[in-house]
């Protein structure tokens, strides 16, 4: 029973954190839009206090909770800014990122965020198929 309690509290906790934002500024939460309202729009405080939220929340459960979790290995620099640049080209082409379209786009019913969430869940099962 213990291994379901974090998956369904971390699940109410984005969806609450999700309406929340959606009742405050009107938007829909996606992490690539918050992330571009930060670096470049007039009104920065709450998508960086929201950004921040995420890193500090994460660490704290990290440290707190999963003690026992090895550091991951360290990654290149230079593949990993090449990776980041790619997710952040592909979640402008495909107008969101997995969040966007996963949590917020499908509880609005929305037809473009159900093919971008077949298609990114595709995708995912193809690669651990080919790689596993």
């Amino acid at each position: 029973m213990d291994a379901y309690i974090y998956p369904l509290m971390g699940g109410l906790l984005i969806g609450l954190s999700t309406a929340a934002y959606l009742l405050l500024t009107g938007k829909v939460v996606g992490i690539s839009g918050i992330l571009a309202q930060a670096l470049f729009s007039k009104e920065r405080l709450l998508p960086i206090l929201f950004i921040a939220g995420l890193i500090i929340g994460g660490s704290a459960y990290g440290v707190l909770i999963e003690l026992s979790v090895p550091f991951p290995e360290l990654r290149n620099p230079l593949l990993l800014i090449v990776s980041g640049l790619l997710v952040g080209y592909g979640t402008r082409m495909g107008s969101g990122c997995t969040s966007g379209h996963g949590v917020c786009g499908l509880s609005r019913l929305s037809p473009r965020s159900l093919v971008a969430t077949v298609i990114f869940m595709a995708t995912a099962i193809l690669t651990v198929f080919l790689t596993k």
